[in-house]
């Protein structure tokens, strides 16, 4: 009989819409990156239903074994339901006492996960169905849910939307959810198909700032800037701001080349998120960028520039080490720090820093830049070309064009002509040139996007195609 109770309380299980049948940690390289790229990477908060989250830490607790924290994440899911739903609470329960009943069942607590089982079914019953129903709700719930674990989850999010739009064409919530996952899905290039939807979810919902934000964002990239800004500026005056829309906002003003302004946001969002390796990493990348900037005057050779210079150094250097001793798996992080603390002159912490860069899982264009960025080291600073040839060869043999590979090949033939000027019998200058000349011309196309993020400063993380967060 109990055989029976449990096959037949197990059949229950796999008919509830939850976490637990929503299959959430599909495609992901492991729970460390999805609890990360959930709760830190994304700029998206969903601070409109704080139960989605409450459901998604319920869920990581639960894989890690810690089955009573997942069971206090549910019960706070319960808690903001009831007070920020309070007129359908019953439908908006069902996600999270489906999730109870999976995990009472793992923990062998088998009546209690039938209590949970029958909570389920006996608001099903009322629309004709034993476990599960069709509700915009629940499509909606399921949508935010597959829209804040983000990558290859937002095609069937925008599917969830779009379901429950059907049958509720004008629903505010339903239309942001629609604009925002458009948004990431046709993040690059600019389309029609994402800003139309963000105008008709503002239109609905005037006082939902982040898509303001977003909309901002996609305006800029089709050179109507004007009214971004206005936007921008809008969504901002607004109080308090929310950390999605001070992250959102500083990309904006980092791609207006202010690094300034969008230092300013960060840091007031750091102050709602202090151990956000993805917040310092922006500092950094910030000031990262004043440096660059700077070192392009002549005149910050001089001592008041050249202080000046190290002062802006060091508060690069201080926000992504914070950032790496975070989260070591940030890409060009520590390629960002090695570079930095080679302008500095403190050139044992950059060989740490580019040695630690070598050691990680790197894409073909960014091994690329870090050979070329080591090869200059070695070239300028530590004055051994020997060493520099040997990476700018190592970074042109990488079979993957783009515009870094061109910039090593001219460096190299600059390089051998130079040698061969004051010796046409030089071993290491002809080596060069054979290199060169044996070089593969059948290469992959441009990587655009890598390059495009390595171009404006930006990273990305380890095995990921992050949504445009």
């Amino acid at each position: 009989h109990s055989e029976t109770t449990e096959s037949s309380l197990e059949s229950s299980l796999q008919q509830l819409k939850c976490h637990f049948t929503w299959n959430m940690l599909e495609g992901e390289n492991s729970l460390d990156d999805f609890e990360d790229k959930v709760f830190h990477r994304s700029e998206f908060q969903n601070s409109e239903f704080k139960a989605t989250l409450y459901n998604i830490q319920a869920y990581v607790k639960y894989c890690r074994g810690q089955s009573e924290a997942a069971l206090e994440c549910l019960r706070r899911a319960e808690g903001c339901i009831q007070r920020e739903h309070a007129g359908q609470a019953e439908i908006r329960s069902l996600v999270t006492w489906g999730n109870y009943a999976w995990v009472y069942h793992h923990m062998g607590r088998l009546s209690e996960a039938q209590l949970y089982v029958e909570k389920v079914k006996h608001v099903c019953e009322k629309f004709s169905s034993p476990y599960r129903i069709e509700s915009p709700e629940l499509d909606c719930e399921e949508a935010w849910t597959r829209l804040k674990c983000g990558g290859k989850q937002n095609e069937r999010a925008k599917m969830c939307f779009e379901k429950a739009l059907e049958k509720n064409p004008k629903n505010p919530e339903f239309t942001c959810g629609l604009a925002i996952v458009n948004y990431r899905l046709h993040n690059w290039p600019p389309s029609q198909n994402s800003i139309d939807p963000l105008r008709q979810a503002i239109r609905l919902n005037p006082d939902n700032q982040y898509v303001k934000v977003l909309l901002a964002l996609k305006l800029h990239q089709v050179n109507e800037e004007d009214e971004g800004e206005r936007l921008v500026e809008e969504a901002l005056a607004k109080s308090p701001r929310p950390t999605d829309v001070l992250r959102s906002a500083a990309k904006l003003y980092r791609r207006k080349n202010d690094p300034d302004r969008a230092i300013q946001l960060l840091r007031e969002a750091l102050e709602y998120m202090p151990g956000n390796a993805y917040v310092h990493c922006h500092i950094g990348c910030c000031y990262r960028s004043k440096v660059l900037e700077k070192m392009k005057e002549r005149k910050y050779r001089m001592f008041g520039e050249r202080e000046e210079l190290l002062e802006l150094v060091g508060q690069a250097v201080a926000h992504l080490k914070i950032a790496d001793e975070i989260n070591e798996n940030l890409f060009h992080v520590c390629s960002f720090l090695a570079t930095l603390h080679a302008i500095a002159g403190q050139y044992e912490e950059a060989e740490y820093y580019f040695q630690k860069e070598f050691s990680k899982d790197l894409t073909p264009v960014a091994k690329q830049v870090l050979h070329l960025q080591y090869g200059n080291f070695q070239l300028f600073q530590l004055r051994c070309e020997d060493k520099a040839i040997h990476h700018f060869i190592e970074g042109v043999k990488i079979n993957q064009q783009s515009k870094e590979k061109e910039k090593i090949k001219n460096k190299l033939q600059k390089m051998a002509q130079m040698r061969l000027s004051k010796n046409k019998a030089d071993s290491k200058a002809l080596h060069i040139l054979a290199v060169l000349q044996e070089l593969n011309e059948k290469m992959q196309p441009p990587n655009e996007d890598s390059e495009r993020d390595l171009d404006s400063g930006t990273f990305r993380l380890a095995a990921s195609s992050e949504d445009g967060d």
